[in-house]
Order: C-alpha cells, then sequence, then structure tokens
C-alpha cells in the first residue's frame, strides 16, 4: 500500500486552512499551504545539505514547537525516521538509547544544549548536531539560519510501503527497562482512522496539544488524526493552566486530551468556577486512572469527560464510550475502536466472560512494528497478532470495558511509567544500600508514585532525603521515590525472591 507526502495532500485539499497556532509565538496562525512550504525547507535542507535518505535516522531533543512537528513531516517527505527523546531523562539514561538508534542528525532545543554537550562525544554516530533556536554560539548550524538557504519546493516523493517505520517511541512495553517502538505508517495511519470515524473528530476542531511530543499521546492521540482530516492543531510548549484557560475563551478550543493530573489542576483553579465550555464538546483524560471529583466537575458544567485507554504499541487509541453512556458507566474506557479488536483471557490463555478480570489483549492495524533492535521482545509482546498489553480489565454485560490494573508491577505516575527494575538498580549501586525494592502506592495527585524499601549494611547511614537527592542527580525526577521506608530485612518467597506482594500490602498505603 502506497503513503504519500501528509503535508502536501493537506496542501491540496485545504490550502488555506489553518493547520497550527503557534502559542509559543504569540498564536501565530500557519495554514497548511505555509506549513507544508517550510517544511519542505527543512526535507531540502536534511536531503541536500545532510545527505538523509530513506531509513536514516533523526533524533530529536526538544519541547514541543512547531519545529517538532516539521521534523515529523520532513521524514516523511524523505521515508528517515524520526526518533523522539524523552526530555525528562538525564544524559546517562539517554545515551544508550541514542546509541541504539544510531542516528545521523540531532535535532535539539536550546533549552538542551548542556545535555547535547555532555552527549557529544559519546555518539558515534551522529553527524550533525542542528540547533533549533538562533543564539550566538557558533558551534553548531542553527535551523532558523538555515532555513532562508533552502528553497520551499515539494521534494521528488519517496516510495512508503505500509511497514515502513516513521517513528520511534522509546517505552518499557508491558516489563522491562526501555525499548525503541517502531511506529510505522501502517499503525500511525491506522490510529488516525481508527479515531476520526470512531471519536467523530470535524475539520473545524482547535484541539490544543502540550502532552510531550515524546509521547505517543503526544504526537498521535490527536495531533496526527487531525492533520489526516485537516483540523487545527495549537501546539503549546508544555501544560499551562492559565495559557489554557485563554486558549478556551479566545481560540475557541473544541476538544482536548489530558492526564489526570492537569484536569485536577483545572477544577482546582480559581479561574474555573467563570470558565465558560460552551464551546467544548469534548474532554479526554488518558494516562492513568481519573478521580471521580474530574467527572463530576466536567459534568456539572455540561461537558462529556471520557477516559481512554492505550499504550505506545497500540495506536495508542484503543476505545471510545458512546455519549449516552457518559454517566451511567463512569470510569469506563467504553468499546473497542472500529478497527480493532480486544479479548480478555484467563492465565491459561482462555476468554472469560463478562465482570471477570482477565489479561487485556489487542489486535489490530494500529499495532505497533515491533521494537527497535529488539526480536526477541517483539515476539513476547506480540503472539499470534495479539498483543499481551500487561493490563487487567474486565468487561461488564453491556460490552463497555474497565481497566482494572497491571499483571507486572510498573508504576504509572501522572501518565509516566516508572519501571521499578530501573530504580533498583540503580539504588543497589549505593554504598549503604544492601537490598532495595520499589512499590507503588497510591498519590492524590499523580495516582500513584514509588515507595522505596530499602536494607541497609551494616554500620551504613542513610536518610531518605539524602537518598531521594541521589537518585534525583542521576535520573528522571519522576522516576524517584517520594518516600524510603528502612528495614532491618525484606520478606523473601521460597524461591528466595523477594516478596514484593508483601510488602505491597504492609507499606503500599
Amino acid at each position: 500500500m502506497f503513503f504519500g507526502d501528509w503535508l502536501q495532500r493537506r496542501e491540496m485539499l485545504s490550502p488555506n486552512k489553518v493547520a497550527l497556532i503557534d502559542a509559543i509565538n504569540d498564536n501565530q496562525p500557519i495554514t497548511y499551504r505555509e506549513w507544508n512550504q517550510q517544511t519542505n525547507q527543512l526535507a531540502n535542507f536534511f536531503r541536500n545539505g545532510l545527505g538523509i535518505r530513506k531509513g536514516d535516522r533523526v533524533s530529536i531533543y526538544a519541547m514541543n514547537r512547531v519545529e517538532y512537528l516539521d521534523a515529523l513531516f520532513a521524514c516523511n517527505k524523505l521515508g528517515a525516521i524520526l526518533h523522539v527523546i524523552n526530555w525528562r531523562l538525564k544524559v546517562r539514561e539517554l545515551e544508550p538509547m541514542i546509541n541504539d538508534v544510531a542516528p545521523r542528525v540531532l535535532l535539539y532545543g536550546q533549552e538542551f544544549s548542556s545535555q547535547v554537550d555532555a552527549l557529544r562525544s559519546r555518539l558515534a554516530t551522529v553527524d550533525q548536531f542542528i540547533g533549533l533556536d538562533q543564539v550566538t554560539n557558533d558551534q553548531d548550524p542553527h535551523w532558523p539560519t538555515e532555513r532562508s538557504n533552502w528553497p520551499k519546493t515539494q521534494l521528488l516523493p519517496v516510495e512508503l510501503d505500509w511497514e515502513d517505520p516513521w517513528v520511534i517511541c522509546y517505552t518499557g512495553g508491558t516489563t522491562g527497562l526501555p525499548k525503541g517502538a517502531i511506529l510505522h505508517y501502517r499503525s500511525i495511519t491506522a490510529n488516525s482512522v481508527n479515531t476520526i470515524v470512531s471519536w467523530g473528530l470535524r475539520p473545524d476542531d482547535v484541539i490544543p496539544q502540550y502532552v510531550p511530543f515524546f509521547h505517543t499521546g503526544g504526537l498521535n492521540c490527536l495531533t496526527t488524526p487531525l492533520v489526516h482530516l485537516g483540523g487545527t492543531n495549537i501546539i503549546c510548549a508544555g501544560f499551562d493552566i492559565d495559557q489554557l484557560f485563554d486558549q478556551i475563551q479566545e481560540l475557541k478550543v473544541t476538544f482536548f486530551f489530558a492526564v489526570p493530573t492537569m484536569f485536577l489542576t483545572m477544577i482546582q483553579h480559581p479561574r474555573w468556577e467563570s470558565l465558560d465550555l460552551s464551546n467544548v464538546r469534548l474532554v479526554m483524560a488518558g494516562g492513568g486512572p481519573c478521580p471521580t471529583v474530574v467527572y463530576e466537575a466536567f459534568c456539572e458544567k455540561g461537558v462529556e469527560f471520557k477516559s481512554g485507554y492505550g499504550l505506545t504499541e497500540a495506536g495508542p487509541n484503543t476505545f471510545w464510550l458512546p455519549t449516552e453512556e457518559v454517566k451511567s458507566k463512569m470510569g469506563s474506557v467504553g468499546r473497542p475502536l472500529f478497527h480493532i479488536d480486544v479479548k480478555l483471557v484467563d492465565e491459561a490463555g482462555e476468554e472469560i466472560g463478562p465482570n471477570d478480570v482477565g489479561h487485556l489483549l489487542i489486535r489490530g492495524l494500529h499495532l505497533f512494528g515491533g521494537y527497535w533492535n529488539r526480536p526477541e521482545a517483539t515476539a513476547e509482546a506480540v503472539v499470534d497478532g495479539w498483543l499481551h498489553t500487561g493490563d487487567l480489565a474486565r468487561r461488564d454485560e453491556d460490552g463497555c470495558y474497565y481497566i482494572v490494573g497491571r499483571l507486572k508491577d510498573m508504576i504509572k505516575s501522572g501518565g509516566e511509567n516508572i519501571y521499578p527494575t530501573e530504580v533498583e538498580d540503580l539504588m543497589h549501586s549505593h554504598p549503604a544500600i544492601v537490598e532495595a525494592v520499589l512499590i507503588p502506592v497510591p498519590d492524590p495527585k499523580w495516582g500513584e508514585v514509588g515507595r522505596a524499601i530499602i536494607v541497609l549494611k551494616p554500620g551504613a547511614r542513610l536518610t531518605q532525603a539524602d537518598l531521594i537527592e541521589w537518585l534525583r542527580e542521576q535520573m528522571a525526577h519522576y522516576k524517584v521515590p517520594k518516600s524510603v521506608v528502612f528495614v532491618d530485612a525484606l520478606p523473601k518467597t521460597a524461591a528466595n525472591k523477594v516478596d514484593k506482594r508483601q510488602l505491597i500490602e504492609q507499606y503500599g498505603s
């Protein structure tokens, strides 16, 4: 199946429609024609200035910005692969990921220049570092300066296949250390079609995008489907509650997606009571369970509020709850989207009936293309065409699904995945620690956070504050446990493994 140049096609169909509103630069509107032309400049630079060809990788290390999406669609024009970098990670965490992808180019925002300087000598495959901002430092080419040197003309088309990779997005999958999930043209396009058809997106939708683009939720929950359809994306550097309130009023936002912590911030804000949501027809939550108080707050304002479910390896969009069931099935993620099949199985792999809890399996054209350089992990995740999500769910008599929990002990905190093995490995490297375990504990703001259970070496001294500070210096802050419990010994199973279930029962509340 042939896939073309998305922005060229969109320009052909709706050239004067506003594609983007750049909230970082005074809400500057950009039409599809203007956006395609400026993306052509970047694609011409990539191909003719840097020699980027089909299959080459381009890494981007930046906050949300228009140039981020320019890079995404410039790669589409060339058949190159965009590797999106989680800017919350530390240099020691980024180095193995970037080297795994082996990019030829690394694009970066000025705010990450010191991290890039620390990485330069460690990234053997990077031929060129490109700054996305105009700065006085001339160590690297800067795109604002380079842009005027490259034409806006359309490039010769590249043949793109259903299975060709478009994006690499690192995730831990269902367990373990991060793996590069390949989002190819099949998965991104199928997710877009499912979303447009099942969620009822419209060309007149105006949607702010403040979920980080290094997440599939930022890129693919609504951003790429809205481009596919010809709607308007508002590009925001990050979540700013006052900016969102202003956009709802001034830019006539029709739909927005956020994680539960963002919604809690909204409904607790002084402006909430006077906020006019008459133009907003739908609000979606994702990235973890959303408190009932949020549903109720939006319901009181007459706005549909729904919870979604997804993961990098599947879309991410998977379910939809019909409007007429929003109030009666509060907390349900709904039914599978148009071209998606799901089932729940027991430990033996047999399908289960209504109201029983089981392992959620998903199949469909929206599934990812496997893990980069990890065929064994891919084979473990997808069996006979079914993605094994690692999540537990139940289905009611009406066919609506409810996400219950996780098979594994992954911690989901404020939309971010925390993998205990990674944190435990680092804690075990502390000179005062002999044993360490990370368990989840409920948190009213983040849904859940990590709690470290620590056994010290004889005679060693370590405080909670000291350990947290030490961890924050070496890894992304959201991974760091929010509390520490010191014990004399960890409980063990008959197989001499740490009994996490007992620890959760004892310390997990």
